[in-house]
């Protein structure tokens, strides 16, 4: 299997873990990427852009990664509440006058963002193409009522989180998420994060697949863990909505706005904007840091009330404002830590005890959500790398 890329002096565990899924067949091309107090010490890729191999798997590669896009846009809500352009008590009507419709007058920013707001789809059906159209997701998640007594329990967001969260950018700062994402983030950083992708980048977009053929396959992109079906279903396909076939390798798919789950980028890019979010980071711009200290304890404040269980995950998932903190069945768990997962299985985080940040991004689909195996092995092998330089 091919490989690319750059490992750091103490961090061959981590390349070591990657070559392992991708030779055991676990990953048909995947990517990871570790910076350590600021400085990037892994940084590789291996394996195949697409499951007939024609070529493959490099540092140059970009990844649809799912539901890690939430972590960015939870980055950039945060950002502009350092820049006091809203703060996560503010009502959200308050920026936002149509969202009170419906009795949502009241709901906070902080209850929109921890997936309180009862808001995990529309009301009515809904069409592909419309999910493709900011103005009309957003015109129609205002007009829809809470699916449950906000505030009262948390149910996973997993599409509208980017509509509802992206909508709030748009109106403190005037530009679109995925242009703020671009020029705010990811330009600064030297890095590429698209929520929109420009067409002429859209060859190096590596489909996501179902893996390798083998004997039995027994997939499951987005699993119910529970037996909620109808509320799971209902928040991870919109009503049907997205339930065509090949959805997410569709160029049309890739060049909207779908911030909750549409996020193309790399290994490298994600694991930067993490590590900017608690420490000064070298870039090839330079050194940079996206958030002082107050504002990462403010976003990392777990909103939602441990053990109850989510009404669309079926588990016991903790939130704060936009991020995923430790709870039960996590990748990432040690305290202080805080990040996304996305469908199929990547995974970025910061730790910031540790002085470490981590991305696992990857083609092929399988039914982990947030307990991916692969990124597991590689997480345990980077806290790994990273406890043992504290020691030295």
């Amino acid at each position: 299997m091919p490989f690319d890329g750059f490992v750091a002096d103490g961090w061959s565990d981590v390349a070591d873990a990657l070559a392992n899924n991708i030779d055991n067949r676990d990953d048909v091309g995947a990517g990871v990427s570790v910076f350590h107090k600021g400085k990037c010490v892994v940084d590789i890729a291996g394996g195949f852009f697409d499951k007939e191999a024609t070529k493959p798997y490099t540092l140059d590669t970009l990844q649809l990664v799912f539901s890690s896009t939430k972590g960015v846009v939870a980055t950039a809500v945060a950002m502009c509440v350092q820049r006091g352009l809203l703060s996560y008590e503010d009502p959200v009507s308050q920026i936002w006058p149509e969202f009170a419709a419906h009795g949502k007058e009241n709901v906070t920013v902080a209850q929109l963002l921890s997936h309180q707001a009862g808001l995990y789809t529309v009301d009515g059906p809904l069409t592909f193409e419309e999910v493709l159209d900011w103005n009309t997701m957003v015109t129609r998640l205002a007009n829809t009522a809470p699916l449950f007594p906000v505030g009262s329990t948390h149910g996973y967001h997993a599409f509208t989180f980017g509509w509802l969260a992206g909508h709030l950018v748009r109106l403190v700062d005037g530009r679109s998420i995925g242009r703020f994402i671009r020029e705010e983030i990811a330009n600064p950083m030297g890095g590429e994060i698209y929520v929109g992708l420009p067409e002429h980048l859209e060859h190096r977009v590596s489909p996501v697949n179902t893996g390798w053929p083998r004997e039995t396959v027994t997939q499951q992109v987005l699993p119910p863990e529970g037996n909620s079906v109808s509320e799971t279903v209902r928040s991870f396909t919109l009503n049907g909505a997205l339930n065509v076939k090949g959805a997410f390798n569709r160029a049309d798919m890739h060049a909207a706005e779908v911030p909750g789950a549409n996020g193309i980028t790399n290994a490298r890019s994600l694991a930067a904007m993490y590590s900017a979010t608690f420490t000064e980071t070298e870039t090839p711009n330079g050194p940079v840091r996206l958030l002082n200290d107050e504002t990462r304890k403010k976003m990392t404040v777990q909103q939602t009330k441990t053990g109850v269980i989510d009404v669309c995950l079926q588990n016991k998932r903790a939130f704060a404002m936009g991020f995923v903190v430790p709870s039960e069945k996590l990748a990432f768990d040690a305290p202080g830590s805080y990040g996304h997962a996305g469908a199929g299985g990547s995974v970025s985080f910061a730790d910031p005890n540790r002085n470490m940040s981590f991305s696992f991004v990857m083609n092929r689909m399988s039914s982990g959500l947030f307990t991916d195996p692969r990124a597991v092995r590689l997480v345990v092998a980077a806290s790994r790398c990273a406890d043992a330089c504290a020691s030295q």
